[in-house]
């Protein structure tokens, strides 16, 4: 952790719709000890950030305010060596993180994001990872409900099952929420760069290799009925399986051989169908042009769900981990998965950067391998549950 910088936090894109509900967790959870600023574009709306923060503590009327663009290297090189731990929810992040990477990477400044990206993150390891490793940086991607519930909870889960076994887990995740303006054009933009996205994960794969003497995979299964969840499972693409294979290969704690499956969790069949469908449909929208456009413009980044909506919002991701002769159920869960608790874990994550006591990383690493134990721990403490019975 570099020493000697003017802030311990710098929160880069406060200005927007999840930007400013973390800014606002901080305001109320930080110590008193934390030096931090607000970064963005708009010296405007900064401002009108921090007039918010003040009437949540009177001490933050002050607090600087860094004036950095994505399409400014110097600007963010400015950022990035002013602090210890940069945070992000700039996106769509393969449109504009990189410079931010980058920045955080040659400073060897620890960086945190709330990318849900695969390219992007496949993309970061291929340009920086060796840049972060040299210097010292840890480059922490998907602090966010992407993907810290399930790699913090298959990590959980492991721990709960004896050492030195093969070891099975399938995560079944289930949500009642609202997405904002920014993660629709995130996920629309995935979507139309699915062959570019392939194209980086075979890049990164030959870069990265293997895990010697354990074998690591993720488990391909078909949708089904889980009796023991209670609900038709769907097996989900997302980036998620992607983070907690990466922390078995990292942790020889997941055993010699690991299998992780991953599932949507949908109660009533003809929801999960519609689901299906739905999904489908923005596939084949995305990868039209004008198609695409039509979908951008139906929702602006800065939106999103009222709090009124996102106080009615929940998440739950049940694990079914087994070996050894050992069965567990873990459950992990908490309330707006999307915005509310996001904010959380990724204010939580940059304060465990910055003050706790962590094991030597660096490099592009999950949260797992970067902060385990103590970033689970905060968590339970700031109300977010895991728990675990044997099944």
């Amino acid at each position: 952790m570099p020493t000697g910088r003017k802030y311990d936090v710098v929160l880069f894109g406060a200005t927007g719709f999840t930007g400013a509900l973390t800014a606002e967790y901080l305001a109320r959870n930080a110590p008193a000890r934390m030096r931090w600023a607000l970064a963005g574009r708009n010296a405007r709306k900064l401002a009108e950030v921090r007039l918010r923060l003040a009437a949540i503590d009177p001490l933050l009327a002050e607090m600087d305010l860094l004036v950095a663009d994505v399409e400014d290297p110097a600007s963010l090189k400015a950022v990035a060596e002013a602090a210890r731990v940069v945070v992000t929810t700039v996106g769509p992040y393969i449109n504009y993180g990189d410079a931010l990477v980058a920045a955080c990477a040659q400073a060897g400044t620890d960086y945190a994001d709330l990318t849900g990206e695969p390219e992007f993150v496949d993309r970061t390891y291929l340009r920086h990872h060796k840049t972060a490793v040299a210097s010292g940086a840890r480059l922490v991607h998907c602090c966010g409900f992407d993907s810290i519930p399930y790699d913090l909870g298959v990590y959980y889960t492991v721990k709960h099952l004896p050492e030195g076994a093969p070891l099975k887990v399938e995560g079944f995740a289930s949500a009642n929420a609202a997405f904002s303006g920014g993660t629709f054009h995130s996920a629309v933009t995935a979507f139309s760069r699915l062959r570019a996205s392939a194209r980086a994960a075979r890049e990164r794969r030959q870069a990265e290799g293997k895990p010697q003497g354990r074998t690591v995979r993720g488990l391909v299964g078909k949708p089904r009925h889980e009796k023991k969840v209670g609900a038709w499972a769907l097996p989900a693409a997302t980036i998620d399986p992607q983070i907690v294979l990466r922390s078995a290969r990292a942790l020889p704690r997941y055993g010699p051989e690991f299998g992780y499956g991953h599932y949507l969790a949908i109660k009533k069949l003809p929801v999960a169908v519609g689901l299906v469908g739905g999904v489908a449909a923005l596939l084949a929208l995305a990868q039209v042009p004008p198609a695409r456009n039509w979908l951008l413009g139906r929702k602006k980044p800065g939106d999103g769900p009222s709090a009124a909506k996102r106080d009615k919002s929940w998440f739950k991701v049940v694990f079914l981990g087994e070996g050894g002769g050992k069965r567990v159920v873990t459950e992990v869960s908490g309330g707006d998965p999307g915005y509310s608790e996001t904010s959380k874990m990724l204010g939580e994550a940059a304060m465990c950067l910055a003050f706790d006591d962590l094991p030597p990383t660096s490099g592009q690493v999950t949260t797992a391998v970067a902060m385990g134990d103590a970033l689970t721990e905060r968590l339970i403490a700031a109300g977010i549950k895991f728990s675990v019975r044997e099944g």
